[in-house]
C-alpha cells in the first residue's frame, strides 16, 4: 500500500485528492497548516485507518523532512499554496512566502529525504508539483496553452506559481530529484472555499445576495471537474515521465456570465425561489486589475502519453457540484463563521 504525503490536503483539491487516493487503496498523510481555507471537515468520510493528519507549515523544511521520515512516505503531492488571485492583489507577500519559499522548502526536504532512500523505495519516489494554467498569461479569442507555451504571468498569484514551477524544474536538472509538474485549468466541485467563483455564486444566490460578475462577464475559463483532476494527478504520479510537465484541462470553455446564468438556471430547477429567478441577482461589478481575458488548455499530451481524459462534461459536473452544496450547506456555513464573509477582494491593497 503506497503512502502519499499531500500538502494542502485540508483544502479544496487536496481534500478531494485524499478522498480519491484512499478510495483506490492508498494511505495519505494530510499535511496542512490549516489557514483560512483549510477545513478538516473536508476529510469526513475517509476511513480513519487510511490517513494521518499532520499540522505543519510547508516553509518549515526540517519539520517536513521529519514528517517524510516518520511516515515512511513513498511520494509527495505538493498542492499547498495561496491560490486566490484577488487575495494576491491585496496581499502579495503571503503568496511569495507560501508559493515560492514554501516550494523551495518542500524541494529541499524532499531532496534530503530522497538522498537517504535506497533500493525500490528510491527508484519509485516522486515529487509531483501541482500548478496552474495561469502561469501562461492570457489568450486571445483563439488558441490553447500547451506545455511549450512561454510563461507570461500577469498577477502576483500566477507570478508566484510560475516561480515555483521553475524551482521544481531546476531541482530535477540540477539535483536529479524525480519531479513531475502539472498545470491545470480552473477546478470546480465539492469542498471548494466559497471565495471562488462557482461556490460564491451558489452561496450568494441561496442567501439572496447579489451575484457579482467582473466587468461584462466575457472573461473565459476552461473548467475542470475536481474528480477528473484527481484522477489525472494519480495517473501522472504513477505513470508520468520524471522531469515532464503535463497540462490538465476539462475542455469546457465558458464565459463568466455563462457560468453565472447556468448556476442560476440549475438552482431554479433544484431549489426554486418563492418569487422571481436567481438570475435577477446577477450584478456586474468593476473589473479586477490585470484580469486575464481567456485561459484554455490543450491536454492532448496527457491523453496521448498516459491515456487520461475528463469523464465529466460541464453540464454533468455543475449539476453534481450544485447538488453537493445544497446537500452540505452546513459545510459552507461553518466556513463562513470564520474570517471570510464573502466580501469583495482584489481591489488592490498595500500588504
Amino acid at each position: 500500500m503506497k503512502k502519499f504525503l499531500i500538502t494542502g490536503a485540508a483544502g479544496f483539491i487536496g481534500s478531494n485528492l485524499a478522498h480519491y487516493l484512499t478510495s483506490q487503496g492508498a494511505a495519505a498523510v494530510i499535511y496542512d497548516k490549516l489557514t483560512y481555507a483549510g477545513n478538516l471537515q473536508s476529510l469526513d468520510g475517509i476511513p480513519q485507518d487510511r490517513f494521518d493528519f499532520v499540522r505543519g507549515d510547508v516553509c518549515d523544511t526540517d519539520f517536513v523532512f521529519d514528517t517524510l521520515k516518520r511516515y515512511d512516505i513513498d511520494a509527495v503531492f505538493h498542492l499547498a499554496a495561496e491560490s486566490h488571485v484577488d487575495r494576491s492583489i491585496d496581499s502579495p507577500s503571503d503568496f511569495i512566502q507560501t508559493n515560492i519559499f514554501g516550494t523551495f522548502s518542500m524541494l529541499s526536504a524532499a531532496r534530503k529525504y530522497y538522498e537517504v532512500l535506497t533500493g525500490d523505495k528510491k527508484e519509485n519516489f516522486r515529487f509531483l508539483h501541482v500548478s496552474t494554467d495561469e502561469v501562461y498569461g492570457s489568450l486571445g479569442a483563439d488558441g490553447y496553452f500547451t506545455e511549450a507555451t512561454p510563461y507570461s504571468p500577469n498577477s502576483p498569484y500566477s507570478a508566484s506559481k510560475a516561480s515555483s514551477d521553475h524551482l521544481v524544474r531546476a531541482w530535477f536538472h540540477t539535483f536529479g530529484l524525480p519531479v513531475l509538474t502539472t498545470n491545470c485549468s480552473n477546478n470546480y466541485g465539492p469542498r471548494q472555499f466559497p471565495e471562488k467563483f462557482i461556490p460564491l455564486l451558489i452561496h450568494n444566490a441561496l442567501a439572496g445576495r447579489e451575484l457579482p460578475v467582473y466587468g461584462d462577464g466575457s472573461n473565459v475559463r476552461d473548467w475542470l471537474y475536481v474528480d477528473d483532476h484527481c484522477r489525472a494527478l494519480s495517473t501522472v504520479m504513477l505513470h508520468g515521465r520524471c522531469g515532464a510537465t503535463y497540462n490538465i484541462g476539462g475542455s469546457c470553455e465558458r464565459s463568466n456570465i455563462d457560468i453565472a446564468r447556468t448556476v442560476c438556471r440549475i438552482l431554479d430547477e433544484m431549489h426554486p425561489k418563492i418569487d422571481g429567478k436567481y438570475e435577477d441577482q446577477i450584478t456586474f461589478v468593476k473589473d479586477r486589475p490585470g484580469h486575464d481575458l481567456r485561459y484554455a488548455i490543450d491536454a492532448s499530451k496527457i491523453t496521448a502519453e498516459l491515456g487520461w481524459k475528463p469523464k465529466e462534461s460541464f453540464d454533468s459536473g455543475i449539476h453534481r457540484t450544485i447538488k453537493w452544496y445544497l446537500d452540505n450547506r452546513n459545510w459552507t456555513q461553518d466556513i463562513l463563521s470564520g474570517k471570510y464573509k464573502c466580501e469583495r477582494l482584489g481591489l488592490g491593497g498595500t500588504k
